[in-house]
C-alpha cells in the first residue's frame, strides 16, 4: 500500500512463503502455499496486490532441498549425497539430483500448481549454493562423472518447460548473486541478479565489470536500505538510485520505514526511470571512467541510436577539502550537434567530448549527478 502510489509495479514475494519454512533449516523441496501465513493461499493475494495496480512476483528455490521437510523424509536418496560420507551443507541444505528425471518432474509439477493457482508475472529462480557431493543415487560409480553435466542439462530443461507454460512470466536468474551469469542460463533467464552485494558503492565496480559482457537490461540492479547489510556503509538515497539505474532498476526496501522526503525522492526516481527507459535500456554504453582506479568519481553514459538524446550518471568518490576544478568529458555525441543538459544550458557536442562538461563541487561522500541530454 506504500509502494503503489510511488509507482512502483511489481511487489515480489520472497523466501518464507512454502511449506514449514519458518528459518533456513527447513521447507525446501515442499512447494506449497503456507496457508496459515497466507489464508486463502496465493489466489486471495495476488488480487489485493493488483488492486492497489501492482503486478505479483514469487521467490522459488527449486533445485534445492531441506533435510527437516516432507520431501527428504520420503526420498532421502533424492538429494546429491556420498554414500557414506557426512554431506557438506550451504546455506543449511543440500542439493536435488536433478539429473533424475523423476525428481524434476514431482518438483515442476508442485511449482506449476503454485503458478497456476494465480496470476504470477515474475518468478525469481535462486540458487544459494554451490554444488558438492556430486553423487547421484541412480549411477552406477564408474559414471558418476556423468552428474555434473546431467544436473545442468536437467535445470535447463524444468526452465524450457517452465518458458513453455509461463510465457508471459518473466524469470530472474539468481546464484548467491550473479553466479550463474552465463550465455546458457540467458537463454532461459533475460535478467540475472547481480550480486547479494547491493551496496552502491561497491556496485559500481561490480556493474561496470558486468558491462563488458551483458547489456543493461540483463543485470538485476535495487536500491536498498542504509546501513547497507553488507557492509554497514551509508549512501544518499539518490545515489542509490542513479547507480541502480544502469540495471534492471528496483527496491529492496521498506517505504513504510523511509521519511516523507525519501518517499518523495523515490516517487521521482521511478517517474525519471520510466520517463528514459528506452535510453537507459537500449542506448549505447558508454564507461567514461574505471571504477577500478581510485578517481574522483565514476560515470557512465548511456546513448540513443540516433544520438539526439544521452543520459550520464556519475558518482563521487569520497571528498577532500580545496577540490580542483573537473570537467567530464563525453562520449557518443554528434559533434556537429548542441545539447541542452537538464533543461538548461546548451553545449555543441565536440565541446562535450573534447573539453568536457563542468562539474559541480560535491560536499560529501558518495554524491551522485546525472545529466540528461537532448539536441536542440
Amino acid at each position: 500500500k506504500a509502494a503503489a502510489p510511488l509507482g512502483v509495479e511489481l511487489l515480489v514475494m520472497d523466501d518464507g512463503w512454502f511449506g514449514k519454512r519458518d528459518d533456513d533449516n527447513s521447507g525446501l523441496g515442499d512447494w506449497t502455499v503456507n496457508q496459515k501465513k497466507l489464508p486463502g493461499g496465493l489466489e486471495a493475494l495476488v488480487p489485493r496486490i493488483q488492486a492497489l495496480g501492482m503486478s505479483f512476483g514469487i521467490w522459488i528455490e527449486p533445485e534445492m532441498i531441506s533435510e527437516d521437510s516432507d520431501l527428504y523424509r520420503e526420498h532421502p536418496d533424492w538429494a546429491l549425497r556420498i554414500p557414506g560420507r557426512t554431506p557438506a551443507r550451504g546455506r543449511n541444505q543440500l542439493v536435488l539430483d536433478f539429473s533424475r528425471s523423476e525428481i524434476r518432474q514431482h518438483v515442476y509439477g508442485q511449482i506449476k500448481a503454485v503458478l497456476s493457482s494465480a496470476d504470477i508475472a515474475y518468478v525469481k529462480w535462486d540458487m544459494n549454493r554451490s554444488l558438492s557431493d556430486v553423487w547421484s543415487a541412480s549411477l552406477p560409480p564408474n559414471r558418476q562423472g556423468e552428474v555434473y553435466h546431467r544436473y545442468v542439462l536437467g535445470v535447463y530443461e524444468m526452465l524450457d518447460q517452465l518458458r513453455r507454460d509461463f510465457p508471459h512470466i518473466l524469470i530472474e536468474g539468481c546464484a548467491g548473486g550473479g553466479g550463474r551469469f552465463d550465455a546458457g542460463m540467458l537463454y532461459y533467464t533475460p535478467q540475472i541478479w547481480c550480486s547479494d552485494n547491493t551496496d552502491a558503492i561497491d556496485r559500481l565496480r561490480i556493474q561496470y565489470g558486468t558491462s563488458f559482457c551483458y547489456p543493461v537490461s540483463a543485470m538485476g540492479a535495487h536500491v536498498s536500505a542504509v546501513p547497507n547489510e553488507a557492509n554497514g556503509r551509508v549512501t544518499p538515497l539518490e545515489t542509490r538510485g542513479t547507480v541502480a539505474m544502469s540495471g534492471t532498476f528496483g527496491y529492496e526496501m521498506d517505504p513504510n520505514q523511509t521519511t516523507p522526503e525519501e518517499r518523495e525522492a523515490i516517487k521521482q526516481q521511478i517517474a525519471f526511470f520510466k520517463e528514459h527507459y528506452d535510453l537507459i535500456q537500449r542506448g549505447d554504453y558508454y564507461r567514461l571512467t574505471d571504477p577500478f582506479t581510485d578517481g574522483p568519481y565514476t560515470a557512465w553514459e548511456q546513448v540513443a541510436p540516433d544520438r539526439r538524446e544521452a543520459l550520464v550518471s556519475l558518482v563521487s568518490g569520497t571528498i577532500h577539502a580545496a577540490a580542483p576544478f573537473l570537467t567530464l568529458r563525453l562520449k557518443g555525441l554528434d559533434p556537429q550537434l548542441t545539447y541542452q543538459v537538464n533543461g538548461g544550458a546548451s553545449y555543441p557536442g565536440d565541446v562535450l567530448m573534447n573539453a568536457g562538461y563542468p562539474l559541480p563541487v560535491f560536499h560529501g561522500d558518495y554524491q551522485s549527478l546525472q545529466l540528461y541530454l537532448r539536441a536542440l
